[in-house]
């Protein structure tokens, strides 16, 4: 069984005459941020790695989740092939996982991530909002054989706020 959990960064700022790469979060970003991790958290999810793109607002969004997970930094990595937003490298990247990884977390962005979650998983998702996370299930041993999972969970800042 391989699980991929996708977090959408957080809701990021245009405010500020940087490059994509380099814009930050907004504080409902931040905000949200902090409510999906904390919502996930009491899932108690073992996770075996986690991957973010190199964006400023998927770091940031990242490392919400790992202080609130008290998950270690160094199961966690960078990897440019997640800065992606039609989902081909992201896709080519989970592919390339190493077979002893069962669970990992990933933030990125859309339109990326709402593809993969669409073509691997079995609930249509109109749209991965920011800070949103889609958990996929797969049955199988092996990342490089993934197709169509399970879509076994979806955590969004709307459902959270009520």
């Amino acid at each position: 069984m391989k699980t991929l959990i996708l977090v959408r960064h957080g809701k990021s700022s245009w405010d500020y005459s940087v490059g994509d790469k380099d814009r930050p979060l907004l504080q409902r970003g931040i905000n949200d941020a902090h409510l999906v991790s904390q919502n996930f958290n009491e899932l108690s999810i073992p996770i075996d790695a986690t991957f973010s793109s190199p964006a400023n607002r998927a770091l940031h969004t990242s490392m919400i989740f790992i202080r609130q997970l008290y998950f270690p930094l160094d199961k966690f990595r960078v990897v440019n092939e997640l800065y992606d937003f039609s989902g081909e490298y992201v896709l080519q990247f989970v592919k390339e996982l190493d077979t002893d990884l069962n669970t990992v977390l990933i933030f990125g962005h859309n339109h990326a991530f709402t593809h993969i979650a669409n073509s691997l998983g079995n609930t249509y998702i109109d749209n991965v909002p920011t800070s949103g996370l889609v958990q996929l299930e797969f049955d199988t041993k092996d990342w490089t054989s993934i197709t169509k999972g399970v879509t076994k969970k979806t955590i969004f800042p709307k459902q959270l706020r009520g």
